[in-house]
């Protein structure tokens, strides 16, 4: 793996730190309300950042990627608005990437550039009240009728659901074949037989919308089966790869901005007579966090690389997930014991980065079952 970055990647970095930093900054209210932003998703869909991956014949900006990856993290580093952020993560890589490595190309046709100009937005709806962790347990069911399927069946945690306009479905053409029988379906929101409930309240990312997702006797055309049947869980597996590989990107940037506020801090700050850096309990810990970023940086990369050169990524994607989700919790959690009383008030809005890093542990599969997916890979 190559350590330095091209003058073409260095230069998408700073544009879109330069379009970070431009962004309206009223997260604060938003987040207190749970609302999202259309007018920000569009801004950044304008600049091209919901394209970055997707090749320019699709509407993209055609890059690689680590640029996909390194763009993020300075999207992550001046916006403070993590649930959107999040929200087009997920699409970025739960959405965008299954349709364009496994769609059809009039379904690429139809619905990438669209999703990369911001005039869709997609959703990604696996999970169900009864399968979380144990994805390919789920009761969703597709059964064929001619030349279209019959959708039963309710997804749950959803994000993007209340304002998505297409949603990438996982249903089971026969139950009894497991995984063998799981088949992905691209579902418009006008679809009969298609709904979603109200918004869910959470904990953090509040200005990412979530919700459940209800299919009653709903009919997909044939066209719009993604991949062949029977190929859900590859198409499943290979998008959580891109997710566990790429989507805490941001929180690169996050925990960036973080630390260089803590040390500003740290020296500005003066208790006892001196400034509280020059106490061991504080300039250590602002030095784990900055050891945390870095190898927090070091595995991401390594992951999106790997994905790059087309994996396989299981193991460094897991590793990957599991480490800098775990350390973005902490370094949040850090920088408001640096701050002290003034890091648990909203106005300074590490506790927010707070509540919004513990998703991290939670989306893309757990901490647990990173550990799992590692140690089978071991052989344990």
């Amino acid at each position: 793996m190559e350590f330095s970055w091209t003058p073409e990647q260095i230069e998408v970095r700073d544009a879109v730190a330069e379009f970070a930093r431009v962004l309206p900054n009223d997260v604060i209210h938003r987040d207190s309300n749970g609302e999202f932003s259309r007018d920000l998703w569009n801004r950044c869909a304008e600049f091209g950042i919901q394209g970055l991956p997707i090749p320019e014949k699709y509407g993209g900006r055609g890059c690689d990627t680590l640029t996909t990856v390194l763009a993020m993290e300075a999207l992550g580093y001046g916006c403070r608005d993590n649930g959107l952020l999040f929200g087009i993560s997920a699409q970025m890589w739960s959405v965008q990437m299954p349709i364009l490595q496994t769609g059809s190309e009039p379904q690429k046709t139809k619905y990438l550039p669209g999703l990369c100009d911001g005039t869709r937005i997609g959703a990604h709806a696996m999970s169900e009240p009864g399968a979380g962790s144990d994805a390919f347990g789920l009761r969703t069911t597709a059964e064929r009728r001619g030349d279209r399927y019959v959708l039963n069946g309710t997804k749950t945690f959803v994000s993007n659901a209340p304002v998505a306009d297409v949603f990438v479905v996982f249903a089971s053409i026969d139950l009894a074949k497991g995984p063998l029988g799981l088949t992905a379906f691209l579902v418009d929101r006008d679809t009969p037989g298609l709904s979603v409930a109200r918004p869910t309240g959470k904990m953090g990312l509040t200005t990412s919308p979530m919700a459940e997702v209800f299919f009653d006797d709903c009919e997909v055309a044939l066209e719009n089966r993604l991949g062949r049947e029977g190929r859900g869980a590859s198409i499943f597996n290979n998008s959580m790869e891109w997710e566990r590989s790429c989507i805490l990107a941001g929180f690169l940037g996050t925990m960036q901005r973080q630390l260089e506020t803590c040390v500003r801090y740290a020296k500005e700050r003066h208790q006892f007579g001196k400034p509280i850096g020059e106490f061991q309990s504080v300039s250590n810990r602002l030095v784990q966090m900055k050891v945390r970023l870095e190898t927090s940086r070091l595995l991401l990369y390594h992951a999106a690389w790997t994905m790059q050169q087309g994996g396989p990524a299981g193991t460094v994607a897991a590793i990957a997930k599991l480490f800098v989700s775990e350390a973005s919790l902490q370094s949040a959690l850090d920088a408001v014991q640096v701050h002290g009383g003034y890091g648990f008030t909203t106005e300074y809005e590490f506790e927010r980065e707070l509540r919004d890093a513990v998703g991290g542990r939670l989306y893309s599969g757990t901490s647990e079952i990173q550990a799992a997916i590692i140690a089978r890979n071991l052989g344990l």
